[in-house]
């Protein structure tokens, strides 16, 4: 009986383990998280599994700015959105939320400046 307990626990901690695998995070930026560019011509995320995003915000020095998103809700790996105006010189910020490939809800964000 002691057996079975250690197997299923150690089954149950594996499969504990597996799922947190599971869940979709951002491999990468554009631009670069802490990076300083001339310019902007495009905001994209790329995670290591789709993601239905659902928020996107970018937030500069004079408050919101709106973003035309490149797609739907639909669940990618890429996504891409275009901020409708020029970005002035500042700090700026991406935040995002979405729900992964297993459905558990997730969010980040990441941070870049615009220099003359």
């Amino acid at each position: 009986m002691k057996r079975l307990q250690v197997v299923l626990a150690v089954a149950l901690t594996l499969g504990g383990v597996n799922g947190a695998f599971a869940h979709s995070d951002t491999e990468t930026t554009t631009p670069a998280n802490g990076a300083t560019v001339a310019a902007v011509e495009e905001i994209e995320l790329r995670f290591d599994d789709p993601m239905r995003v659902t928020q996107l915000i970018l937030t500069g020095p004079d408050g919101e700015i709106e973003l035309e998103r490149e797609t739907g809700l639909e669940p990618v790996t890429v996504m891409r959105a275009v901020p409708i105006i020029d970005l002035a010189s500042g700090d700026f910020l991406v935040e995002w939320r979405g729900l992964s490939s297993d459905g558990h809800p997730m969010q980040g964000g990441f941070e870049f400046s615009v220099a003359d």
